[in-house]
């Protein structure tokens, strides 16, 4: 159990590292819109695709722990996207808030699919 945790601990930190750095690669850029949320997800959900397809095959459940759980957990962010989202629709950006929203349910969904697809 110990061991269990600190894997997705570690993973965790360096998941949190990595969205911190794509938000600084993405800052500034369309200024309005929650691009770097938005790049975190999908590139998270390709990699949970990727991975889920390769753990599947019965790879070793501390990889899984590591890369899954932990750093895919502290890369993609559902309480921002969350936040991000009601703020778009209490500003009154409807179409932005239904692009953002629905985008990157879609978007998210289509990259784990890819990313299962690409490692098979």
């Amino acid at each position: 159990m110990i061991k269990a945790m600190l894997l997705v601990g570690a993973g965790s930190f360096f998941g949190g590292i990595a969205r911190y750095l794509v938000a600084c690669l993405l800052r500034g850029v369309g200024a309005g819109f929650p691009w770097a949320t938005l790049t975190a997800n999908v590139l998270g959900c390709l990699l949970i695709g990727v991975l889920w397809s390769l753990f599947s095959h019965g790879q070793a459940s501390s990889l899984n722990l590591f890369l899954v759980v932990g750093f895919c957990g502290g890369f993609t962010t559902f309480s921002t996207f969350s936040k991000e989202s009601l703020a778009l629709l209490q500003s009154g950006d409807y179409t932005l808030f239904c692009l953002y929203a629905l985008g990157s349910v879609a978007l998210g969904i289509l990259a784990v699919l890819l990313g299962y697809i690409l490692a098979k």
